[in-house]
């Protein structure tokens, strides 16, 4: 497991703002686990005063994101910093703008409960919390390896995303064979089938996050490459 030093500077207080900075984004994302866990909890209670709650706390996530990116630029102005500090502070950048859009599409998620548009199949619900159980492990571990820096644990975390897809599919391929059966309003059913491609969604913006926490800790650039030629990257083989 490769770290990236945070203690070598001349400066003990670059040293506090680095730390502080990394602190803010693992707040930022224990606040959006807190929004997804809390989500799943409304749509298996039905509970539209909790789904209200995760969708108002959108705004501290988005505000959140302001603070940080602000804080990100501040440091850039005043510290200059280089090499493995750079990465640091690019990786955050970019990170915060994945975990503000994994909030985003909570808050969607959220909002078919706030708004009585839970699928009434019980097949189309339960695999949807599955899923979403699903897709929660995988932002945890994500956040995970963030806080420990672990390129490894970030490519394990990557690979869950295989299997969130897959059942995905089947979901939305089932959906949409009842949705065709159904005499209901096509617009509630198209809400369910947004909600469902937020959760999938939820598992790339994770998938995103790894691949900069990998950046991060080998300063290669590992988007866009094939799960299994990520290792080949990294060791140089291709």
């Amino acid at each position: 497991m490769r770290q990236i030093a945070l203690n070598t500077h001349i400066s003990d207080t670059f040293n506090i703002e680095l730390e502080n900075l990394r602190n803010s984004v693992l707040t930022m994302g224990g606040e959006v686990e807190k929004q997804l866990i809390d989500t799943l909890k409304a749509i298996k209670l039905n509970h539209a005063g909790l789904a209200e709650k995760v969708v108002l706390n959108d705004l501290k996530i988005n505000s959140m994101e302001v603070q940080i990116d602000e804080e990100c630029l501040r440091i850039i102005a005043k510290r200059h910093p280089t090499a493995s500090d750079l990465r640091l502070i690019m990786t955050i950048a970019k990170a915060i703008a994945d975990i503000e859009r994994m909030g985003d599409e909570i808050e969607r998620i959220a909002k078919l409960v706030t708004r009585n548009k839970l699928p009434h199949s019980y097949t189309i619900k339960s695999s949807m919390l599955l899923i979403g159980e699903r897709v929660a492990v995988m932002m945890r571990g994500t956040f995970d390896a963030f806080a420990r820096q672990d390129e490894q644990a970030a490519l394990e975390v990557y690979e869950q995303d295989n299997r969130i897809d897959s059942e995905y599919k089947h979901l939305l391929s089932y959906t949409t064979e009842q949705m065709e059966k159904s005499s209901g309003g096509m617009q509630d059913w198209l809400d369910v089938l947004w909600a469902l491609r937020s959760l999938e969604r939820i598992g790339d913006r994770c998938k995103n996050v790894c691949e900069y926490v990998v950046y991060l800790t080998r300063g290669t650039d590992v988007r866009h490459t094939p799960l299994e030629n990520i290792q080949q990257k990294l060791d140089g083989l291709i």
